[in-house]
């Protein structure tokens, strides 16, 4: 397939798979380059990158290997069609019910360089109807035989991920509503109580983008005799008398909807749309004969698609929360419904110019093509929190980059609100933030009923998410386009760093962003929790407070229960939106650049319509922004470069105003000119932050289709104030006078290298002499 991407298949009778599978959706692959030579005891193929050797038998661990070329590592086959060897996983079906981790399915990388993606028992396309993916029908193989693909990516992490995509499908680019806020909960909202908690966060100013209504939006109170009211289809009239009146209700605040599914027991006789699908399946209404769920036969899949889903759609449901619980099929030979669930339902939105979504759980390898993914119900523990930067991040091993997580946990664990605080700073820096719980009483997550500290802090987050949506934005785009997941292992970054493989809860968040999720309680005397992280070479600077890091080094980085770690390096560019209080995603009028101090950088940022296919047509807009720094002898000049926006400019705003926040530098707010694209000046003013080592440019309204130009002149790169943040740990610390005392007199009576020596000799705490060193 490529130099690296090797297909092995083998049939006794000689037949071979030609069909596409529900894996792998092309193998017309450019020509690749290799020699082939008959051995003594077989074949050996040659490409640039591997030598194949085969027996020329039944695939056997003797008789067929392959190795890899610039490391001498060498695949045998196993019976298991396996043998990754030190595999670095990939993702699973589902987090449901656990409480911390569970074995995770393989990956397409190993530590050894390779690793294999099983294909043999994938169900394949038996028919391809009008030729579009919606159409395609599926069944298992009518012969057994070996169908693997080995991946010899050795650390090319992202050409491995090239090719995992070209093999089975791009990451499709998500609706921009999908990654606001949710608010989702297992409770029986009415009309009016849910119009009065969309209410609540109004008042509040935290902003939400999908609302999502569990399954008491449906009938769930059955007479017996049609079974459980797990499965419904029909509103509750009691609770929503007006399903119309109430979904125009929730776009008008801006929020997309969502409705949750549970499938599994058909449509029976008691649904409202019964006797119309009863007789376009050709059965007698007057029956009452269940029309059983089945997603392998076209006519119950367009029978359900036109009667049930369609007029849903059209009344205001933007998506489908596809809540499958109930296995892989009835018999050996179904085709896992899960997998056609998420297929038929993405495919049904596409052709009618709805940019696809569903929400529902991981099928296996190629799930990526359906996001998001809903990870199921987890128990709120430590442990739990502590397993998904892990999960997550792992994920993008077999290409699937859009997890949801149930954020603070679903069920059981107990009240910890701190434990809640820190699972929403992970979940506003993961692909989805969507609040959810089960329904008691005593689980509850509505910031309102949060007590201070932490209904501040939560309101904080949830308004940042909402700030980063240009970045996250324009990274969901680059992992369409470019095939670069949002969320990334360190060691994507680091390949040949040990070190990278050994920090799980740490990962890049896109292209300018690593970010340490702490998922452990506040230490009692420090008031602090920590994060192992490795950090890159060169300078670095935490976005909140400003501190700055060398690189190059693997430390534990402590925070209060405000912030977690997340750095942007010199050079670093990263949009964020200024409006942060109302509903909604459009394209911001008012936009903050962070920028790394240091080095030359550029970031272009992505925008479209959010909501419909046509930027498959050309319909989006690009903007660049530029960092340049030059040397004189009076520090750096910087000069930052916003382009004129290229493309359907109808898209965004005439005019925007911008923040320019450059981090890392002394201050310079005197030595700032602000001008347009053709040198006409514009109204700005500047303000330096002495204590996060921050200067802010503010720039009035630049035509968009002109551009702007920031010349900052003479600066110098600032450090740590080493005194002021030793001085904040001690005295936020939990620990007694005297010890304080004690520090802090050395601190003023010593340099920075006299006072590290007395701290290493020092009879204090090793926690808070960490802490402490990590200013250094």
């Amino acid at each position: 397939m490529t130099d690296r991407l090797i297909r092995l298949e083998y049939a006794e009778n000689g037949v071979f798979e030609d069909r596409l599978s529900k894996t792998v959706v092309n193998r017309n692959f450019p020509e690749v380059r290799y020699s082939e030579k008959k051995t003594e005891t077989g074949i050996e193929i040659e490409t640039d990158s591997l030598i194949i050797r085969y027996d020329e038998q039944p695939f056997s661990t003797d008789g067929l290997s392959i190795e890899l070329k610039d490391s001498g590592n060498v695949w045998h086959y196993s019976i298991t069609y396996g043998n990754s060897d030190k595999n670095l996983f990939g993702t699973a079906r589902t987090l449901d019910g656990c409480d911390g981790g569970l074995w995770l399915e393989e990956g397409i990388f190993g530590r050894r360089g390779f690793a294999v993606m099983n294909d043999s028992a994938s169900p394949v396309v038996v028919s391809s109807g009008d030729g579009t993916p919606g159409s395609y029908e599926y069944a298992y193989r009518e012969t057994e035989g070996i169908d693997i693909y080995f991946f010899g990516y050795g650390k090319d992490f992202f050409g491995g991920l090239k090719a995992f995509y070209s093999l089975c499908g791009k990451t499709p680019l998500i609706p921009r509503y999908a990654l606001g806020n949710w608010w989702s909960r297992y409770f029986r909202y009415t009309e009016e109580s849910y119009k009065e908690v969309v209410d609540k966060f109004e008042e509040l100013e935290i902003p939400l983008s999908v609302a999502v209504i569990d399954m008491d939006w449906h009938v769930t109170d059955v007479d017996p005799k049609y079974g459980t009211g797990w499965t419904g289809y029909s509103w509750n009239k009691e609770l929503f008398p007006d399903p119309a009146r109430f979904l125009s209700m929730l776009h008008e605040r801006g929020l997309a909807t969502t409705l949750n599914l549970h499938p599994a027991d058909g449509i029976r006789a008691f649904e409202d749309m019964y006797e119309e699908m009863a007789k376009q399946l050709g059965v007698d209404p007057s029956s009452e004969r269940p029309l059983e769920f089945d997603f392998s036969d076209p006519e119950y899949r367009k029978a359900y698609f036109d009667v049930v889903m369609h007029p849903y759609e059209k009344e205001g449901v933007d998506f489908w929360w596809i809540d499958w619980q109930q296995g892989t099929g009835k018999g050996a030979d179904s085709v896992d419904p899960l997998f056609l669930l998420n297929h038929y339902h993405y495919h049904d939105q596409e052709g009618r110019n709805r940019r696809p979504m569903i929400f529902s759980r991981y099928a296996g390898p190629g799930s990526h093509r359906y996001p998001v993914g809903f990870s199921g119900d987890t128990v709120m523990t430590w442990k739990s929190l502590n397993f998904q930067p892990y999960f997550t991040s792992t994920a993008s091993n077999i290409g699937y980059g859009f997890w949801s997580h149930d954020i603070g946990g679903h069920m059981m664990g107990d009240k910890d609100n701190e434990r809640l605080i820190r699972w929403i700073q992970y979940g506003v820096f993961s692909p989805v933030m969507r609040l959810h719980s089960s329904s008691s009483p005593f689980l509850n997550k509505e910031p309102w009923v949060i007590e201070e500290p932490y209904h501040s802090i939560m309101g904080n987050y949830m308004r940042l998410r909402h700030r980063l949506l240009p970045y996250l934005y324009t990274e969901s785009y680059r992992a369409y386009d470019e095939d670069r997941p949002l969320i990334r292992p360190m060691y994507y970054l680091l390949p040949e760093d040990e070190r990278a493989y050994k920090v799980p809860t740490e990962y890049g968040f896109g292209e300018k962003l690593i970010v340490g999720a702490i998922t452990s309680p506040i230490d009692k005397f420090l008031q602090m929790s920590a994060v192992n992280m490795l950090l890159p070479e060169g300078r670095w600077y935490d976005i909140f407070s400003g501190r700055i890091y060398k690189g190059g080094k693997m430390r534990k980085l402590y925070r209060r229960l405000t912030d977690i770690p997340v750095l942007i390096g010199e050079g670093g560019i990263v949009p964020m939106s200024l409006e942060d209080k109302k509903n909604g995603v459009e394209n911001p009028a008012s936009l903050r650049l962070c920028i790394g101090a240091g080095k030359n950088g550029s970031y272009t940022m992505y925008e479209d319509d959010g909501i419909s296919m046509e930027y498959k047509d050309g319909k989006f807009v690009k903007t660049t922004f530029d960092m340049t720094c030059s040397e004189n002898s009076e520090g750096k000049d910087i000069s930052v470069r916003i382009s004129p926006a290229e493309g359907e400019l109808s898209l965004v705003k005439d005019k925007r105003t911008y923040e320019i926040c450059l981090y890392g530098v002394e201050p310079c707010e005197d030595k700032v000119t602000v001008c347009t694209g053709s040198n006409e000046d514009i109204s700005s003013n500047a303000k330096y932050d002495s204590a996060k080592k921050i200067l802010t440019v503010y720039v009035g309204e630049v035509e968009t289709k002109e551009g702007a130009g920031v010349t900052i002149s003479g600066i110098k790169l600032s450090s740590n104030d080493h005194k002021k943040q030793v001085f904040d740990i001690v005295e936020f610390a939990w620990i007694e006078i005297i010890t304080k005392d004690k520090i802090n007199d050395a601190l003023n009576r010593y340099d920075d290298e006299g006072f590290l020596t007395w701290l290493n000799e020092a009879d204090i705490s090793e926690t808070l002499k960490d802490a402490i060193r990590e200013i250094y």
